[in-house]
């Protein structure tokens, strides 16, 4: 396992801050169309997400143990759940709203 370094922090920090700085100036400036916007923030949440499991949380996807593998897929389970939940009662109040 490789060991912790300032240098492997550093590099997570400026990823994070690049990551995070860059949807936040698209939504603030309209850079671009609200669809290509939203598909921005989407692909930057995900490599957010990837950068900490990377830099932050030293999990390695090609030699993880078992129990890794097993607490990352039910993050996964949980997020789609929450994310998906939370957009059905968005789209169903939109609905119900709209009549």
């Amino acid at each position: 396992m490789e060991h912790a370094s300032l240098r492997n922090y550093l590099i997570g920090f400026v990823l994070a801050v690049v990551l995070t700085a860059v949807p936040f100036w698209l939504v603030a400036t309209h850079a671009l169309p609200p669809q290509r916007t939203l598909l921005i923030i989407g692909i930057a949440a995900v490599l957010q997400v990837l950068v900490h499991l990377r830099f932050f949380l030293h999990i390695n996807f090609t030699t993880t143990p078992k129990e890794n593998v097993l607490a990352l897929a039910f993050t996964c389970v949980l997020i789609f759940i929450m994310v998906g939940g939370s957009f059905w009662i968005m789209f169903d109040l939109h609905q119900r709203m709209a009549l």
